[in-house]
């Protein structure tokens, strides 16, 4: 590897290592896994970096990392894995007679409580109502990061929000107290 070559990627890497590590968060839930994905997505970037040459960097970052996520749920699939709270959770024993922890910060009112929620959304939901509401990105970003066309992202998005407002009325959430439609 050149010392341009590096030197662009050093620079990727300082510029987008925590937006990424965030979103893989907020797609895994486990701060481990996410920073293990944040790495793999910077080991497949540098791989692949010649690939990406007429694309926006930041959405061919975001895309990498969704498919390294992607790939790490097909494996773990494949393994039959059961996450240790579902374990938990599924014995009686150990069942909370007030209800799950989960439920309780669901009904809370900050902002938090809401992409707590969106960890129940479909991954294809989260992905595409984080990049847009948290990262800000375009339209056009979107479509590039998910491999959609651009009405498929404004229909994604729009189910996914819908989806949001269903799940959080269903949780007792008032429209006017968290700016849901």
């Amino acid at each position: 590897m050149d010392d341009s070559r590096r030197n662009e990627l050093e620079n990727l890497y300082r510029k987008y290592t925590k937006p990424l590590y965030y979103f893989l968060l907020k797609l895994s839930g486990s701060t481990q896994l996410a920073e293990d994905l944040t790495q793999e997505t910077f080991v497949r970037a540098t791989i692949s970096l010649s690939f990406y040459e007429n694309e926006d960097v930041r959405a061919w970052l975001f895309k990498v990392a969704r498919n390294a996520y992607l790939d790490e749920w097909r494996k773990r699939q494949r393994r039959k894995w059961v996450p240790f709270a579902d374990y938990l959770f599924a014995k009686d024993e150990m069942a909370s007679p007030y209800g799950l922890p989960e439920d309780e910060a669901i009904q809370a009112e900050t902002f938090d409580d809401l992409q707590q929620l969106m960890t129940f959304l479909p991954e294809q939901y989260r992905s595409i109502l984080y990049l847009r509401e948290v990262e800000m990105f375009s339209y056009q970003e979107i479509q590039e990061a998910l491999d959609l066309s651009e009405n498929q992202v404004k229909v994604t998005l729009h189910r996914a929000r819908k989806k949001l407002a269903q799940m959080a009325k269903k949780q007792g959430w008032k429209d006017d107290e968290h700016g849901m439609e």
